[in-house]
């Protein structure tokens, strides 16, 4: 006998209720995933649309003995981990602030998220202006101080211009950190650092044997997003810098942009980005594993 009309129904309701998101998740990810995969292995210069087709790996032996990619590459690797490591200690830093009691903790807690939830657009207008070589406030305060005799024009010169735009995405995202470790630390009982303290420990070593180990999970789950979020990002340095001077700030995902907007080649553009999810891939894959295994040991 056949199953109840009712209970056919119940059936698929999980599936007509899933269908709309899984059918908006195919058409704005996973079909450009597949364009942009197709065209990786196509020479597809919107100048020359008599050559468009089919050239196999071509485009992918080119990126590996192009020397602007590895120095991308290379960008990319010290773009990533810069940020990283410092918006996690001034994260901490703050989180470990915010979670002690003093007057205006709640008004010091709604603050810190103003560089978060200010659009990447303006934060990087922001620091152009203050980065300014005649006019920026950064030069007029270090030659107030007498740390400078002349203005620096830190976004056009090679040896300043990555580590000036690493500062302003340092200062944008580390309220990400504090805010998710804050919640981290609340969620910590205090009956362990009772039982450590009765135990002889000393603050020290009860943010070592206690914090530490307690925030982890949280630790570690925020450092991968931040991670995959920093590695995909380009505004602030196309609207700071636009990829100068020279190639100095060329990141891979400013390199796959400029590539495909400028050079019109969304080809080789194409291999660039997908070079570039392998690669996050490869990252993500062995961060999850290390996670996993932590968790089992």
């Amino acid at each position: 006998m056949g199953q109840p009309p009712l209970r056919k129904k119940r059936d698929l309701l999980p599936y007509a209720l899933v269908t709309p998101a899984l059918a908006i998740t195919i058409a704005i990810i996973f079909l450009p995933m597949f364009q942009t995969i197709t065209y990786s292995f196509s020479q597809y210069i919107l100048y020359k649309p008599q050559e468009k087709g089919f050239i196999g790996f071509e485009n992918y032996k080119t990126a590996f003995s192009d020397p602007l990619f590895a120095s991308s590459l290379i960008h990319t690797f010290v773009w990533i981990v810069s940020i990283i490591v410092f918006q996690f200690l001034l994260g901490f830093a703050t989180a470990l602030l915010l979670n002690r009691r003093f007057t205006g903790r709640g008004i010091a807690r709604s603050l810190i998220l103003v560089p978060w939830v200010t659009p990447s657009v303006i934060t990087a207008l922001m620091w152009r202006w203050m980065y300014d070589g005649n006019h920026g406030l950064i030069n007029q305060l270090l030659a107030k101080f007498g740390l400078i005799k002349e203005f620096i024009p830190f976004l056009a010169q090679t040896s300043t211009a990555m580590g000036s735009i690493i500062v302003a995405l340092i200062w944008q995202g580390f309220p990400f950190f504090a805010i998710m470790l804050l919640a981290g630390l609340q969620a910590i009982p205090d009956e362990l650092y009772e039982a450590a303290e009765i135990d002889g420990a000393t603050k020290t070593q009860r943010f070592f044997n206690v914090t530490i180990p307690m925030l982890k999970p949280v630790i570690l789950t925020t450092i991968l997003l931040r991670t995959i979020w920093v590695a995909n990002s380009l505004d602030i340095i196309l609207i700071m810098t636009g990829g100068g001077p020279g190639y100095s700030t060329y990141t891979l995902p400013v390199y796959s942009y400029i590539k495909a907007y400028k050079g019109m080649d969304f080809g080789y553009s194409s291999t660039i980005a997908v070079l570039l999810t392998i690669l996050l891939m490869l990252i993500v894959t062995g961060y999850v594993r290390n996670i996993l295994k932590s968790q089992e040991d």
